[in-house]
């Protein structure tokens, strides 16, 4: 653990990340990842959970981190892959997973965009011994990229694409990502979202019905389309 120019606390993770290590990260916090990170989003966790298919490699001992992104990948002469960046997706959309996939897998760290459900905090993540951790800003692909020093295996990438693929990734000092969540279930999405949503009716009265359905440009939440 460090201290960063800019005075926000930097914490690099060995993988897979121990229980103590895990319940020392604080909100708000600089985190870098040294091991294996693998992917799963949607795909992944339809074929497993939704339609029972085993899992394609043991985590046990290997992975505790489950990154939601979407890799730009090339293949190299000699069959492998070489991977230019990684996009983070929004974690909210795999939800309705959540809880049976951390239980099958023994996941301890989840890692995405946006965040998760205010309620999964408390009653999926920190029961569960997991923590969230978000990607800083747009425009980090080429950033995080650079710490994949190397693909160690890929899954399902016939049936699924690039993008849903189950890849694992030997990285290094790879981030950086926030720390959004901790074992007692707060969530820096969660507390700023509750204040942003407080005041955003005052932001549209006065203005005519909006054409689309998202929460901010409707103000009816059971009329939200995402």
């Amino acid at each position: 653990m460090g201290q960063s120019g800019s005075g926000l606390k930097q914490v690099s993770l060995n993988l897979p990340a121990k229980p103590e290590d895990i319940a020392a990260l604080e909100l708000g916090s600089v985190v870098y990842l040294n091991g294996v990170v693998y992917t799963a989003r949607e795909g992944v966790y339809q074929k497993v959970i939704g339609e029972g298919q085993p899992l394609p490699v043991d985590l046990t001992g290997l992975s505790n981190v489950n990154f939601h992104c979407s890799p730009a990948a090339a293949q190299t002469d000699d069959g492998g892959y070489r991977i230019g960046g990684v996009t983070a997706t929004a974690s909210f959309r795999f939800s309705k997973w959540m809880k049976q996939w951390l239980e099958l897998t023994g996941t301890k760290i989840v890692i995405g965009k946006g965040g998760m459900p205010s309620e999964d905090y408390k009653k999926t993540l920190a029961p569960m011994g997991a923590v969230y951790l978000t990607t800083v800003g747009y425009g980090t692909g080429a950033l995080l990229g650079r710490g994949i020093k190397g693909v160690r295996d890929v899954f399902w990438i016939d049936e699924l694409g690039i993008a849903q693929a189950m890849w694992l990734f030997d990285v290094e000092n790879f981030g950086p990502f926030i720390v959004d969540s901790d074992l007692a279930g707060n969530s820096l999405f969660a507390q700023h979202g509750e204040q942003v949503n407080a005041n955003i009716d005052q932001l549209y009265e006065g203005l005519k019905p909006p054409a689309l359905h998202r929460y901010g440009e409707t103000g009816d939440r059971t009329d939200e389309v995402m």
